[in-house]
């Protein structure tokens, strides 16, 4: 059964960067997810879809995969670039702004 590893994107509903420093072994199931009749919950009949496990480091959830022989595919996460202004929030507020500040 594979496994992917990967880093968790941020929220986007937060700006902030919470919860993507570490990275996660979650196994890919083999079989389709169906809907309960009577409760209308989704579930799974591979029991292995439900584990998520965190790790400090890629390496160390390499090692985790290949110490319990587990074939995992290792996703390497989109960096962003970082929208860095000289002045910064502040800057909306200068005195000494060249253009009219219309808001």
């Amino acid at each position: 059964m594979p496994a992917r590893i990967y880093q968790p994107a941020r929220n986007a509903m937060q700006s902030g960067v919470g919860k993507t420093k570490y990275w996660l072994l979650e196994h890919v199931s083999d079989s389709a997810r169906s809907v309960d009749p009577l409760m209308g919950w989704t579930s799974n009949s591979d029991t292995q879809a439900q584990v998520r496990i965190r790790f400090d480091s890629k390496e160390a959830a390499l090692a985790y995969a290949e110490a319990h022989g587990i074939d995992a595919v290792v996703q390497d996460p989109k960096r962003r670039k970082p929208n860095i202004r000289a002045g910064g929030y502040g800057e909306n507020f200068a005195t000494n702004r060249r253009g009219a500040w219309t808001h």
